[in-house]
């Protein structure tokens, strides 16, 4: 798909005369590791491009990654392909751009342009840059050997008996606490194993009440697979702190589940990833891993593959409820009549505040369900 897609561009590229040497840098960042992908245009022409996969920090951002990168290669080393373009397109706006620009001028002799908001031709290959960098990141991050590693760390660093086999991770998402939902998703040595992920709409709690949201989730998940329809965890990961670590512990407590190492998984106060607290088991037994650390690498990954989920089951309920007509709750009003109530009063609103009169002047509405219609919001249903 990406050379049917690279030759398709190439058909219809082209670049002003003398503009037509650029290299396009997209970086990304997840899980504790890094991709950056160059694609070299030359004349007007793509010839190639390349993978990188550098070390990154504690705190490090897109734009940080970057910086450091073109000091690297193109300061320092000359430029990717042995010589510097006159212009670089990146992914993100660098903060020191005036200073980088200084710094490239002064080893290479010529006037180098930094430029990140882009159009056209330019545009798309900046875009397929930094899809190409995310699949790559992907399938790195993912390959079997490193998830292996990932769970041995893990043990290591917990100081568990076993490398464990499974983990569970809960989330939850609403906006401002309406059509909560909660997310599980489940992580083994073969990767995210969707196949085993489960959803959960909460209701009948105060709106924006996380900790009730998650005691809910965790006990219906865990009564199901008390019953035999599932498989336990080795390790539950909790999304939050220790107000959303004790009610995992206390649901797995009354349901006499004891074999499930819990983990509470809280994010720093500057909110950065690697810098996240661990509760083992306990509110009371915080635990910090190093930034650069497999074991926290594997916890952030299966901690934002539960928020990834969570945020896109709520916005499919919430999508969901929006497009809910409060007519499709009426017993007895199909589709025709439906729509004949809409055409005639313009919205749902209009049908609930419409008196008898007006009901039973509508087309295809007799007496009897007008009547019904009236009755029914009337008496508290709208």
């Amino acid at each position: 798909d990406q050379l049917a897609h690279l030759r398709r561009l190439q058909e219809k590229q082209f670049i002003d005369s003398g503009r037509g040497d650029i290299d396009i840098i997209a970086g990304v960042i997840h899980s504790g590791h890094a991709c950056i992908q160059v694609l070299y245009v030359r004349r007007g022409r793509m010839l190639g491009s390349r993978s990188y996969y550098p070390a990154v920090g504690i705190i490090e951002t897109v734009d940080a990654l970057m910086e450091a990168f073109i000091s690297q290669v193109y300061i320092i080393q000359g430029g990717a392909m042995g010589n510097t373009p006159s212009e670089l397109i990146l992914n993100a706006a660098l903060d020191n751009n005036t200073l980088l620009i200084e710094a490239l001028n002064s080893s290479t002799g010529k006037k180098i342009k930094l430029l990140h908001k882009v159009r056209s031709v330019r545009a798309k290959w900046l875009e397929m840059a930094k899809q190409t960098a995310e699949q790559n990141l992907s399938a790195r991050i993912n390959s079997r050997h490193q998830v292996n590693f990932r769970f041995e760390q893990l043990q290591k660093d917990l100081q568990l008996d076993e490398v464990p086999d499974r983990i569970e991770c809960f989330d939850i998402s609403h906006s401002s606490g309406d059509q909560t939902v909660a997310s599980c998703v489940v992580f083994t040595h073969e990767g995210a194993k969707k196949s085993d992920y489960r959803k959960f709409n909460i209701d009948g709690i105060t709106g924006g009440d996380d900790y009730a949201a998650m005691r809910q989730a965790i006990e219906r998940r865990y009564t199901r697979i008390k019953k035999g329809e599932g498989v336990l965890p080795d390790i539950l990961l909790i999304d939050g702190g220790k107000g959303q670590l004790n009610q995992a512990i206390e649901v797995l407590e009354e349901l006499q589940i004891s074999e499930v190492l819990i983990i509470g998984v809280a994010k720093g106060a500057s909110r950065k990833p690697g810098l996240e607290t661990l509760f083992i088991g306990s509110a009371d037994k915080p635990l910090s891993l190093p930034g650069d650390a497999a074991s926290l690498h594997l916890i952030q990954q299966v901690r934002d593959e539960a928020h990834r989920y969570a945020i896109g089951t709520h916005r499919a309920r919430r999508q969901k409820a929006e497009l809910t007509s409060p007519l499709d709750g009426v017993p007895g009003i199909g589709p025709k009549r439906k729509k004949a109530l809409l055409a005639h009063f313009g919205s749902a609103r209009a049908v609930s505040a419409a008196g008898l009169q007006d009901l039973e002047a509508v087309e295809g509405i007799s007496k009897a369900v007008a009547r019904h219609i009236y009755d029914w919001f009337y008496s508290g249903h709208s």
